[in-house]
């Protein structure tokens, strides 16, 4: 077997199985590195506000890092374009929010959860307020930046014009003389509250750390090729001995006879 084995053609063979062996290792290498990078922690210095025009780009999506940032925004409250958002748990208590339309010195609009109230006649009365507050006053905001949901049909049973979700492209359509303006596919909540509403509670972004179990298995994988490349030249060896052994034994039987 051995002698088989060290024969040019099986050498060369085998040299050409190792290298296919080594292609798949670094592809399951690779794949394997793929996997440790998704369960790296990246340190994220959400509770860091940052201005809103840095962290994401109107008109757009929003990426993954971007969402749980804190901002920070100057701009003016569009008065009358205060919404009421139903369902929304604060503190462990079902309540409502407000919704109010702001528009920043980039004539840029986004949509601002501003407070929680823990009824609905509690948070009719502040929009009742808040729509009669002085236009175009400046306002300096800070908040947590987060993704828009999105909209949900309303109940068949219930009020059809009850919001049980903050979502901008439902909301820009109650904003009053809204045209085509540029507006955010998220929303922002308040880190401060007005007078008669609860501050949203806001929790600092979890960080997933789970590992990518699909390009573990791959690298597995790869490794299962990389044996299989060598055991298959060890069989097509061990194939090419025996049919030899086979044919040495016929030439004897053979030659017996005659």
């Amino acid at each position: 077997m051995i002698r088989m084995m060290l024969r040019p053609r099986w050498v060369a063979a085998l040299l050409f199985a190792l290298g296919i062996a080594a292609g798949f290792a670094l592809l399951g290498n690779w794949q394997l590195e793929r996997a440790i990078e998704s369960g790296v922690v990246v340190e994220r210095t959400t509770e860091q506000a940052q201005p809103l025009a840095e962290v994401a780009q109107p008109d757009g999506g929003v990426t993954q890092v971007a969402t749980g940032q804190m901002v920070t925004a100057e701009g003016t409250w569009v008065p009358g374009d205060e919404t009421l958002i139903t369902t929304r748990i604060n503190g462990g208590t079902e309540g409502f929010w407000v919704v109010s339309h702001f528009r920043t010195d980039a004539a840029v609009s986004i949509a601002v959860a501003r407070g929680w109230a823990p009824d609905k006649a509690t948070a009719e009365a502040v929009i009742a307020t808040l729509q009669s507050a002085p236009q175009n006053t400046p306002v300096a905001l800070t908040g947590r930046f987060l993704t828009g949901e999105a909209p949900e049909l309303p109940d068949p049973e219930g009020d059809s014009k009850e919001l049980t979700k903050v979502a901008p492209s439902a909301l820009i359509n109650l904003w009053a003389d809204f045209s085509d303006e540029s507006v955010y596919s998220a929303y922002i909540v308040d880190a401060a509250a007005p007078a008669g509403l609860d501050v949203i509670d806001s929790p600092v972004p979890e960080v997933d750390q789970s590992l990518n179990w699909l390009n573990i298995f791959y690298a597995i994988e790869w490794v299962v090729f990389a044996g299989f490349a060598v055991f298959l030249w060890y069989r097509l060896v061990r194939d090419a001995l025996e049919r030899e052994q086979e044919d040495a034994e016929a030439a004897e039987a053979s030659s017996a006879l005659a």
